[in-house]
């Protein structure tokens, strides 16, 4: 067990608008349990989601071999690079609301032959399906990643999903593997994940519950995958503060007559406002709205002991999993642009965020075996924004690569004797949040966030080897990654000289940090 102290500062010229609550002034002690080791944090806790949308794909990672911009095989190099050094765990493909609409065979064959369709949840744009099945296996091998396909479900048979399911994973001489093997795949792909449907409850066919519930029971008899190329199935479920997809899921599905479900997925997206019909700026926004994004950010791990409980109840050997593939935040699409594209900014408000949400993902591991951020290039809250051949790395990138090493690693539990309070108003936050691991090279890292506009916070580590890693942080809230300017903000090395296994370190206003405490 390693001890800590934390004190907090606060700068009385913030208290105007926000205030930091304890409820004595002794220093914060958080005790670090080393000897209590918790769950295997998933690395697809840390996966990626693109969808066929806006430029998330096409110019995002997909330019063509016939490109001016510098690629391998049609896919952009700088792009590449950058999700090669970002260690990219899982990649989920086509969609999304696309997902539903999406028939496979438009998108296998020679490019040229295959057919143009009309992107209808997003811009009405035409769809010419250059990048199809094969592309999407060809990036995921390059990145060494796993694969999460989504069926389609709303607009598709069953047929149509067991014969996708069959040509990427089937090595029997059949007329479709064949098919496979004449488009320049031999040796069959590896599905780890597949999904039936997505959003039933809304742009995947607005079905209630039950109905969706006996649709998966129909489709997933039909999916077979052989013995040695097994595929984890997904049921799509509910979103924000909904249970009851779950738990009529859990109650109806029940692995025999050849039914398999090995996880339940659930979506949340985070607003400003709360409100769909104007739901805030990604940049130039006021005090107010840093405060309530992160505080409806935090909304997601009520959204997930809710649904933890049900299955604690319903399937208490947890044997489905609990799959939160997408998640981020949503703002108003930026200014000039197309806004059923969702292109927006990226600031260090959701790189605060995006470590405030993996801090409660690695809370939940047991469970919660995979996540997906929306999206990785170009769409919503992505690591990664282009402007043709011009490439930039947001912070939620560094926020991402900073956690690099949580990838499959062992948590720590993290207690504190008192947690600090960020105030506004009526609502509250936490002022501070950590989680920690035992990484797979034994060193224990430990990930903290501040997230108050004002104030460090003290914190004294002991029993320690070392205090290094890296700091992400600015004293500008709104502070982004441009074209112009795209060095703006990135997270600068942290060394502190640890003295008789003790150091003290302060933790600035709005910051992310994740320090390598060596081999304890």
């Amino acid at each position: 067990m390693i001890n800590f102290t934390l004190r907090p500062f606060v700068l009385l010229s913030s208290l105007l608008f926000s205030t930091v609550s304890l409820a004595n002034s002794e220093p914060i002690k958080v005790q670090l349990h080393v000897d209590e080791p918790g769950a295997v944090l998933n690395k697809n806790i840390y996966g990626q989601f693109m969808e066929h949308l806006g430029r998330g794909i096409y110019e995002g990672v997909w330019v063509g071999k016939d490109s001016t911009i510098p690629n391998k095989d049609g896919f952009r190099l700088d792009v590449l690079q950058a999700l090669k050094e970002l260690h990219v765990p899982l990649l989920r493909w086509p969609g999304g609301c696309f997902a539903d609409e999406y028939h496979w065979r438009d998108g296998i064959g020679p490019r040229e032959s295959r057919p143009k369709t009309v992107n209808s949840n997003w811009g009405g744009v035409i769809e010419d399906n250059a990048f199809g099945t094969h592309e999407f296996f060809a990036l995921a091998e390059q990145l060494e990643a796993e694969t999460y396909v989504n069926g389609n479900l709303g607009t598709g048979t069953p047929q149509e999903m067991a014969e996708w399911l069959h040509y990427m994973t089937s090595d029997a001489p059949t007329t479709l593997v064949k098919q496979r093997q004449s488009n320049g795949r031999d040796k069959p792909f590896k599905v780890d994940y597949f999904a039936i449907g997505n959003e039933a409850w809304g742009c995947g066919g607005n079905m209630t519950p039950d109905y969706y519930t006996d649709l998966y029971k129909h489709y997933v008899s039909f999916l077979k995958t052989p013995a040695n190329n097994k595929t984890k199935i997904i049921a799509s479920g509910g979103t924000d503060v909904q249970t009851i997809w779950t738990k009529t899921l859990l109650e109806n599905v029940k692995p025999s007559g050849g039914l398999r479900m090995d996880a339940i997925s659930h979506h949340y997206y985070t607003l400003p406002t709360g409100k769909w019909d104007v739901k805030g700026n990604a940049t130039g926004f006021d005090q107010s709205q840093w405060f309530s994004t992160l505080y409806n950010t935090l909304k997601i791990e009520g959204f997930i002991k809710k649904n933890l409980a049900i299955m604690d109840e319903l399937d208490p050997d947890k044997k489905v999993g609990f799959y939160v593939d997408e998640w981020g935040t949503w703002y108003d699409a930026d200014e000039g642009t197309n806004p059923g594209f969702l292109y927006q900014q990226n600031t260090l408000r959701d790189a605060i965020l995006t470590g405030l949400n993996i801090h409660i993902f690695n809370r939940y591991a047991e469970r919660v075996k995979m996540t997906n951020i929306a999206q990785m290039v170009n769409v919503l809250q992505a690591m990664i924004l282009t402007d043709k051949e011009k490439m930039l790395l947001t912070p939620t990138y560094y926020a991402f690569k900073m956690h690099i090493p949580f990838q499959d690693a062992t948590s720590i539990p993290v207690k504190l004797s008192e947690t600090p309070t960020y105030e506004q108003g009526d609502k509250s936050i936490v002022a501070l949040s950590a989680s920690a691991a035992k990484a797979k090279d034994n060193n224990v890292y430990l990930s903290l966030v501040n997230t108050q506009l004002k104030g460090d916070i003290e914190i004294n580590l002991a029993d320690i080897k070392q205090a290094k890693g890296w700091l992400l942080t600015s004293e500008i809230m709104d502070k982004h990654n441009s074209f112009a300017q795209p060095d703006a903000i990135k997270p600068t090395a942290f060394n502190s000289q640890v003295k008789g296994a003790k150091v003290t370190i302060k933790l600035p206003a709005k910051s992310l940090m994740v320090l390598n405490l060596g081999q304890l």
